[in-house]
């Protein structure tokens, strides 16, 4: 169903509360997309529970528009083309009227031209690799300038990093993120041999032998750093290979964009204590808002139940979508996205996040320690940085900006001050 207007304004506009009760007959739908099996579920079963229970504290506040809100849940199962199905039904079957969904980069490039075909529009909450910017997609997760570099900037500066294993899942975020990695490197002085990239399979489980080959790297006895973008289940033979082969964050210190307190939820992780991860939210993060979330999400899920990252950009983006609908005072997926630019709602760190005219958001970038218990000691944390949809280290994308807003364009050539193109890059 898409509310035209607000059951505010229609019983102004008509005089009659109970046309406005009409308008509410049917709910407001919103869909999630997430891998409930598979590989990927390690990670995203977790967001699905996130997204009933904001669900659920908002309609304790009365819902949006006067309206109750109704969770649509599907299941792509892992299979990444799947992903693109199960998003054409939402829409086209279900009619839902927001989609918040996607993990991984794969999946969401397969679900990217069906939501640009029907107008949908998608909340995706994960860290990704930048190079995309599509108008029916609000990245609420990290782009490379507010994780990757800030991360490798640490290995550089605070642990005198000198060699670089870029570890990474087979797809296109490992690929994409290592390849910007790779020129950032190389503009900060590494030598190409003094980086090592390396890619596996999801669901990979033998890490001996790139185990060995990481250790090899420092045979000559420069620091060796892992920068890792292995997605899903297969970190936890990694982790388990580098505990077995003796080595410890002092030795050749971890950083990883994609373990948080989920993952880190099934694993023994005494033998992991140092190694690092850099996100924008972390659970131990010290504010009011995030022991009010934390406590909400355990009374709901249980005590043995963590927060991470991808679950604070749902959180934001659900709050900034319901928002943006109460201004709009419709679901209509053009009004609401007119009503999303310069959106602000308060980070779970203590800050404010803010919605870019590029659809991504400001956010402080944090690095944490692990330690025992499976959460992190925050060692660094900056203010908030605006994402970049596209790097400023490769030079196809530094001549390109984004601004749906005041350009209407996701790849503006700022050279040529021309439009490149309006859909995405699939």
């Amino acid at each position: 169903m898409k509310l035209k207007t607000s059951a505010l304004v229609t019983g102004a506009l008509l005089g009659s509360a109970v046309m406005a009760a009409a308008e509410c007959a049917d709910p407001v739908k919103v869909g999630v997309l997430h891998s409930l099996s598979g590989t990927m579920a390690i990670s995203e079963t977790t967001l699905k529970d996130t997204m009933l229970l904001l669900i659920e504290e908002q309609n304790a506040k009365g819902g949006v528009l006067g309206c109750q809100i109704e969770a649509v849940v599907v299941d792509p199962a892992s299979d990444w083309p799947l992903f693109a199905e199960k998003a054409r039904e939402l829409l086209t079957v279900h009619d839902v009227d927001v989609i918040f969904g996607n993990w991984t980069s794969v999946s969401r490039k397969s679900v990217l031209p069906v939501i640009e075909e029907l107008n949908g529009l998608l909340f995706y909450p994960v860290q990704y690799e930048g190079e995309e910017s599509s108008r029916n997609v609000f990245y609420t997760g990290a782009a490379p300038n507010q994780q990757a570099i800030p991360a490798t900037d640490y290995f550089l500066e605070e642990l005198g990093v000198e060699k670089f294993a870029l570890l990474g899942t087979d797809y296109v975020y490992p690929r994409t993120t290592n390849n910007i990695l790779e020129s950032y490197l190389k503009s900060k002085g590494i030598a190409q041999e003094d980086i090592f990239v390396n890619y596996t399979p999801f669901g990979h489980s033998d890490w001996a032998t790139i185990v060995a080959d990481v250790v090899a790297l420092g045979a000559d006895g420069k620091q060796v750093g892992v920068i890792s973008t292995i997605n899903g289940d297969a970190n936890i033979g990694f982790y388990k290979e580098l505990a077995a082969a003796g080595i410890s964050a002092d030795d050749i210190p971890v950083v990883a964009f994609s373990v948080g307190e989920e993952e880190l939820s099934g694993l023994d992780t005494s033998n992991l204590v140092g190694h690092l991860a850099a996100w924008n939210y972390f659970q131990s993060a010290e504010s009011e808002a995030n022991d009010a979330w934390v406590a909400a999400w355990k009374a709901k899920m249980g005590d043995d139940r963590v927060t991470n990252d991808p679950m604070e950009a749902h959180y934001i983006g659900f709050n900034m979508w319901v928002n943006a609908v109460e201004a709009a005072g419709t679901t209509d997926v053009d009004a609401v996205r007119n009503a999303m630019y310069g959106q602000e709602f308060p980070n779970l760190t203590g800050g404010t996040a803010v919605m870019l005219p590029n659809h991504h958001l400001a956010k402080p970038v944090l690095i944490g320690e692990i330690t025992a218990d499976g959460q992190f000691d925050i060692v660094s944390q900056t203010d908030e940085v605006p994402g970049d949809a596209w790097t400023d280290f490769l030079p196809e994308s530094a001549v390109l900006t984004s601004d749906w807003k005041d350009l209407g364009c996701g790849m503006y050539n700022t050279e040529t001050k021309s439009c490149v193109q309006l859909t995405s890059n699939y």
